[in-house]
């Protein structure tokens, strides 16, 4: 009988290389604009709730666990400098089309996942700047839908993110967290907050302070999560062999920075409690800090990120889910293109209905960055067995070679923060589950499609 298991296509057509524009500026800042964002404007204040005000801890916790992963992604890219990323070293590492298809499915979803994310994160600050009904209110869910709509309508339009625009939305970022971290140390220095909170722990009678630390690093994980796409630009960058380990960790270190910064500032000038109260924290401390400051410039600052968060993630997850249906490892509907604009509108459309349905059944913000932060930790401790498992295939050129020690501990810590035992709440578990059973489901009706044709092939 014919295997009739959805396999990547064999190309012939020799295409032209992409144009290798990304020095190591361009790159860090590509790094920087990625990893900043929905996670530390939207979930300081979870965090907080879990801790109390050790809530730089967490970040801490997740940066390092960041920077075990991001060595095994080093090894990889320069070992195989090309745009693929983890499914790529999945499919290299094991050979198995279904664990390679798993993997880029969980990175698909973990895009739409942190599309709603930032969707809802949108639409609770501009409920507390315009002064609309917050407290996961119908506003605030009918705001956040209209949102992911003008996200699907953009990406239909066919609008590519340049360098530029990247630079601009980096910096608007950037500004925004720098706001927090002058008026916290501006406070501290005229004696203003309360400097004692940042060394106080608040862990509840039900937790001690391990578990607590760690069911917090679960979500403060989705503040450092980005950096895994820039192995998507390994073959836009000069000379990445080179370059990459250099930026990336570069990267890495100036956001883990800039994320403990701003966690000692918000709980210096908000209660722990007060801070977890609502989805727009990080507004409360610019609030108490500089009564003076236009609330509603913040405001926008933050709309501004987590927007170019929402779009970035919709556009990797429909492009991907055209991708795979174009490798015959999806169904083939997947992957129309419309003939004017150019786009995958179908693929567009389907991401788009499960953001919508994410939204509207999930709907807050920690069970949805919880999930996103799920799906990858799953997908980083494949990439770090992988790194272990490639060290038999040999290239000829000079690569990054990370300590054996490093993805080890990487792959047990992220399997680590996998598991229940962490505290996770179980909805990101099923909303995961969902997620990927609509992938497999997917996959098995493409083997049925697949079969069907190879008998009919047969016969003839």
């Amino acid at each position: 009988m014919a295997d009739t298991t959805p396999k990547p296509s064999t190309k012939t057509k020799v295409e032209p290389a992409l144009h290798r524009v990304m020095g190591p500026w361009l790159l860090l800042l590509f790094i920087v604009g990625d990893i900043l964002g929905t996670g530390i404007y939207a979930l300081t204040g979870e965090v907080a709730k879990e801790v109390g005000g050790v809530v730089w801890l967490p970040f801490l916790v997740a940066f390092v666990i960041a920077l075990l992963t991001a060595f095994s992604y080093l090894e990889l890219v320069t070992k195989y400098p090309r745009a693929a990323g983890a499914a790529l070293y999945a499919h290299k590492a094991f050979g198995v089309h279904f664990i390679t298809f798993i993997v880029a499915f969980a990175v698909m979803s973990s895009g739409i996942t942190s599309a709603a994310t930032a969707s809802r994160a949108f639409a609770a600050n501009l409920a507390t700047v315009a002064g609309f009904d917050q407290a996961g209110g119908p506003t605030v869910m009918l705001i956040a839908l209209g949102f992911m709509a003008l996200v699907a309508i953009v990406n239909y339009r066919g609008v590519a993110q340049s360098l530029k625009m990247n630079v601009v939305l980096t910096t608007v970022e950037l500004t925004g967290l720098l706001i927090i971290i002058v008026i916290g140390f501006w406070a501290i220095g005229t004696g203003q907050g309360d400097v004692s909170r940042v060394l106080t722990f608040d862990t509840g009678p039900d937790r001690g302070l391990f578990w607590s630390v760690i069911a917090a690093t679960t979500l403060a994980f989705f503040a450092m999560v980005g950096f895994e796409d820039s192995v998507n630009m390994a073959e836009e960058c000069k000379d990445p062999s080179r370059i990459f380990p250099k930026v990336l960790l570069s990267g890495l270190a100036i956001t883990g920075v800039i994320y403990v910064l701003v966690s000692i500032s918000a709980i210096t000038l908000v209660p722990a409690a007060e801070l977890g109260e609502g989805e727009t924290p990080l507004l409360k401390v610019v609030a108490a800090g500089a009564p003076a400051f236009p609330l509603w410039i913040f405001g926008i600052i933050t709309m501004f990120a987590v927007a170019n968060s929402a779009l970035i993630n919709m556009l990797m997850a429909s492009r991907l889910l055209y991708g795979m249906s174009r490798e015959q490892v999806l169904p083939p509907w997947l992957g129309r293109v419309h003939h004017e604009r150019r786009t995958p509108y179908v693929a567009i459309g389907f991401t788009t209905l499960l953001a919508f349905g994410l939204i509207g059944f999930v709907g807050a913000v920690p069970a949805l960055g919880g999930t996103t932060a799920l799906l990858l930790l799953g997908v980083f401790t494949v990439v770090n067995i992988a790194v272990l498992v490639l060290r038999r295939d040999k290239v000829e050129h000079a690569h990054f070679t990370t300590p054996t020690l490093l993805p080890i501990m990487g792959a047990l810590a992220c399997a680590f923060l996998v598991g229940p035992w962490t505290g996770r709440d179980s909805v990101q578990y099923v909303v995961a589950g969902v997620l990927l059973a609509i992938g497999v489901g997917l996959w098995g009706l493409t083997v049925l499609v697949n079969r069907s044709g190879a008998a009919a092939a047969t016969q003839r």
